[in-house]
């Protein structure tokens, strides 16, 4: 699989949202994320607005889905998005119910690995139970507690090869990723490479002369699309 770019809009503003998706269509991102903070303050809403503004253009509407998975997948298919996200620790009945939606109302369906004891274990888990795509998470707050305490702040990076190997479906890495590492993702096996927005250009290579966002996003793109995805070895 040829990477994609997938922009994370984490915006709680569907004006702001439309800006940066705009900006980010230009430098050549291929998908577009309705992120959890902007499904929270403009729900249905600004997912509608998305498929207008972008028709044609795959858009991730990131539920995090633990119960009435039917329904919730259901909504954000006839709202335009393309695909949803549910959470490996929901039931299992919640993950078959996204997945019927899924198929039913033509999405695909990504599951979250986030929280699992056992990651590994967890994508294999979403796989089973039909799954189209696995994100191999690291939560924020898990993160921040993790290093706050004063130990080493856990990064997807760690397992990815490990995730990767373990299912046969597409895995995508998400959590605290620099953007040096999130462009790394395709080397690990890793072709759905997730860009947070506001985006933060911190890797000096990726820095232009005139502090033009959008230059600096088409560069770190160009950078994504020209790499090859390294298919590991299987577990």
């Amino acid at each position: 699989m040829k990477p994609i770019v997938q922009i994370s809009l984490d915006l709680t503003n569907i004006d702001e949202a439309l800006e940066t998706a705009a900006l980010a269509m230009r430098a050549g991102v291929d998908w577009l994320e309705a992120g959890t903070p902007l499904i929270l303050a403009e729900g249905l809403h600004g997912v509608r607005k998305l498929r207008e503004a972008f028709p044609g253009v795959p858009i991730v509407a990131d539920l995090k889905t633990m119960d009435g998975g039917y329904l919730e997948a259901e909504m954000m298919a006839k709202a335009g998005a393309t695909h949803v996200v549910v959470m490996a620790r929901a039931h299992a009945e919640t993950i078959k119910c996204v997945v019927k939606a899924g198929r039913d109302f033509g999405v695909k369906v990504m599951g979250d690995n986030m929280i699992c004891p056992d990651m590994i274990q967890g994508a294999k888990f979403l796989e089973d139970l039909g799954c189209d795509y696995v994100i191999h998470h690291i939560g924020y707050d898990e993160r921040r507690g993790i290093a706050a305490a004063g130990h080493r702040m856990p990064s997807p990076l760690d397992q990815l090869r490990e995730v990767v190997s373990a299912v046969d479906i597409p895995v995508q890495a998400v959590g605290g990723l620099s953007l040096e590492q999130a462009i790394q993702c395709p080397q690990y096996g890793a072709p759905l490479v997730v860009l947070g927005a506001p985006l933060t250009i911190d890797a000096d290579s990726f820095k232009t002369a005139d502090g033009n966002l959008e230059n600096s996003l088409r560069m770190i793109c160009q950078a994504i699309h020209a790499q090859e995805t390294v298919v590991p070895q299987k577990a």
